[in-house]
């Protein structure tokens, strides 16, 4: 068996001389031990070192996907947060990426604690300890963000580098004020991922609202980029019922509500996209047990 292959980020904010990231002790506290292979520097400015390392994990010992904040005091008596990710770059594969991510006193000389945190109950204090939680959508498209190709250059590309860092420590607080239950479902180990639960409620939406259109699994695997296995285990998982089960069930409710509404059958059937009235009457009553007719004022 390979060894699992990750991918390390790191960025600074402040002075490259004075501060380090050590991804090392993260991963040491989730009780994995990590090896760098290799390290890519990648130069973005005076103010901003990022890199990128391929490391390896023990066979067997990879952790689960999650992120990891830590607040810790500085010489000055300041203190600085360190930001990592743990993220799998395939769904389907063991291959992860790692990012580390540290925010020196300086740059909240620039962003207060205060207008980062917003609303949310989070204190910035020295010795505040490490959090955990769980990675969302949003957070693995500012990740990909980092890394994406850019036609800016200078000045513009350093701000949307530091934007995006920002805007990935105010999501992580979020995160860890308001956590992300993850769905227990151990038949469907893709739905730990947040990105692929995203994808089974995009379905689920899509099936909400078009009621009218008979979409094929196929179709909608598509539209939300899912393969059509996962697509039904997923909404299986997450609804309790299949494709057309959950389907059938939006259907019929949404009928009630029409019929309570004034809505003649006919209309009720067209509207649903039923093929025929003695459709809709068939399967009204066997979700019902009632006729269309009898919900009529």
């Amino acid at each position: 068996m390979r060894a699992t292959c990750a991918v390390n980020l790191r960025i600074v904010v402040q002075n490259r001389a004075n501060f380090n990231v050590d991804s090392s002790a993260v991963f040491g506290a989730w009780g994995h031990a990590v090896r760098v292979l290799r390290t890519f520097p990648i130069p973005v400015s005076d103010a901003i070192l990022a890199e990128r390392s391929d490391v390896a994990f023990p066979e067997n010992g990879v952790p689960d996907e999650m992120g990891r904040l830590t607040i810790s005091p500085t010489n000055d008596g300041d203190f600085r947060i360190d930001l990592h990710y743990l993220r799998y770059d395939d769904q389907e594969s063991d291959d992860v990426s790692v990012y580390a991510m540290q925010f020196l006193p300086d740059f909240f000389m620039e962003h207060p604690p205060g207008e980062i945190a917003g609303n949310l109950p989070f204190h910035f204090e020295p010795d505040g300890g490490a959090h955990q939680f769980a990675l969302c959508a949003q957070t693995c498209a500012l990740l990909d963000a980092l890394q994406a190709p850019d036609a800016e250059a200078g000045r513009s590309k350093e701000a949307r580098l530091i934007r995006t860092a920002l805007q990935l420590l105010k999501r992580a607080i979020s995160s860890i004020v308001v956590p992300f239950t993850v769905c227990p479902v151990p038949a469907c180990r893709f739905l730990v991922f947040e990105s692929e639960r995203e994808k089974i409620r995009d379905a689920c939406q899509i099936i909400q609202e078009n009621l009218d259109t008979r979409y094929t699994i196929r179709e909608i695997s598509r539209m939300v980029a899912i393969n059509e296995c996962y697509l039904k285990k997923g909404i299986k998982a997450l609804t309790g019922k299949t494709v057309y089960e959950y389907r059938e069930h939006l259907r019929i409710d949404h009928a009630r509500e029409l019929l309570g509404a004034g809505k003649s059958v006919t209309d009720v059937a067209n509207t649903l996209g039923y093929s025929s009235i003695s459709h809709f009457s068939t399967a009204f009553k066997r979700a019902t047990g009632l006729k269309p007719c009898e919900l009529l004022g």
